[in-house]
């Protein structure tokens, strides 16, 4: 969902879009804080302001109504559907409510979960979308705190100080958000500085989690990949589960869940850990019709990385692409709002085409590969003419793999 950002009267881009002016910016505090409450299944969330000028005047908040509720707040509060409007007085207040942690993916499976003994969850789930009216100058000094249950840890993309503070910070937005995967719980965690990059892996007590197992295959890995995408998130967070969760990977902002029972390269040589932090390095989404470009795109370098790393050979590397390439034939169109199955194959097949066709008309100089830093580098939405319009940049041609009236369903 885009949301706006209101500067006075002025109605601009939202805050996670827009970049903060060069001008003098006055600062304020912004401070979450959640209690977990495994009996009730929530986290009681608040969301408090203050500081001595520069106070945003209203906060919109986009909930879903099964998640979100017991909304109350110092000033004035209207709660109407999915949306609730807060208007804070002018040194601040508290806006406080319920969030449900529970949530059901498919048939019995959970994207978010509290038991007795953990809770996983997404930070951009707890605190939701808000649309923030404030003067242009005012920017947040944003931190997030946690109360837990006995015994309990938490463990997030973001450092905590020694009093358990989170400093939030989302370059480039007036507004910071918390974001990303969250395991709290009774857990255990491995880490390891790979290339650059805080690497931690973490995951429930006695769930017989192999978190060595997935920290060394990152250390074979996560350099070639990171070599690709130099704005490769420098603290990343890797939590994995078992049932009920579900059961595949999702990826997040610097940070994935990887359900214990994927393996970490299937036997089509490909990877489900690599894919996933490919969307985590990216960021990228697709328009109404090219969630291809982002789902080839994480499945093509799931491949090249193992290849590259030695973690797959040519042969095996040549068949795994032979293989995608005769389920690619299933789809008859590359088109569509969401892509899966035979249509990801075909599309690995279309940049791997690319990546040929770019290297010939650069002598070998460029590849692919520029391609898709360009892309992560921007982030945001993706579509056919922005692929296009990149590589034409990168090979000083337009590259006519790329072109609709070559593609399936073009």
């Amino acid at each position: 969902m885009r949301l706006k950002f209101i500067l006075g009267a002025v109605v601009a881009l939202c805050p996670f879009v827009t970049s903060v002016a060069a001008a003098k910016t006055r600062s304020y505090d912004l401070r979450y804080h959640a209690a977990l409450d495994p009996a009730a299944g929530v986290a009681k969330v608040k969301i408090a302001l203050s500081g001595e000028q520069a106070l945003p005047s209203r906060l919109e908040l986009h909930v879903d109504p099964e998640r979100y509720s017991g909304f109350a707040a110092d000033g004035k509060l209207d709660v109407e559907d999915d949306l609730v409007v807060w208007r804070p007085g002018e040194s601040g207040g508290e806006l406080r409510y319920r969030f449900k942690i529970d949530n059901v993916r498919g048939s019995r499976m959970y994207d978010s979960r509290i038991t007795e003994d953990w809770a996983i969850f997404r930070g951009d789930r707890m605190i939701p979308p808000i649309s923030v009216t404030a003067p242009k100058s005012a920017v947040s000094e944003a931190t997030l705190t946690f109360d837990l249950p006995a015994d309990w840890s938490i463990v997030t993309q973001y450092e905590a100080d020694g009093d358990g503070v989170m400093k939030i910070e989302n370059p480039g937005r007036r507004f910071d958000r918390p974001k990303g995967w969250m395991l709290a719980g009774r857990l255990g965690t491995r880490a390891e500085m790979i290339t650059g990059i805080k690497t931690v892996v973490a995951a429930p007590t006695d769930e017989g989690a192999r978190r060595q197992d997935t920290l060394a295959f990152l250390m074979w890995n996560l350099p070639h990949l990171a070599a690709v995408f130099p704005q490769f998130p420098k603290r990343l967070l890797i939590i994995r589960a078992g049932d009920p969760m579900f059961r595949g990977g999702l990826s997040g902002p610097a940070s994935l869940f990887l359900h214990l029972d994927r393996p970490l390269i299937s036997e089509n040589r490909t990877s489900t850990l690599l894919h996933e932090l490919v969307h985590a390095a990216t960021g990228l989404r697709g328009d109404d019709e090219s969630d291809w470009i982002v789902e080839g795109l994480a499945e093509y370098y799931s491949i090249e990385t193992l290849h590259r790393s030695g973690g797959i050979s040519q042969r095996r590397y040549k068949e795994a692409m032979q293989r995608l390439a005769r389920w690619g034939k299933k789809s008859k169109t590359l088109f569509k709002k969401r892509s899966s199955g035979a249509t990801t194959a075909r599309a690995v097949g279309v940049l791997a085409d690319a990546d040929r066709e770019i290297r010939k008309a650069t002598g070998g100089k460029r590849s692919f590969d520029d391609v898709a830093a360009l892309l992560a580098e921007d982030r945001g939405e993706v579509s056919l003419e922005r692929l296009q319009d990149t590589a034409a940049e990168i090979a000083g041609k337009r590259i006519r793999s790329l072109e609709r009236d070559e593609l399936p369903g073009g």
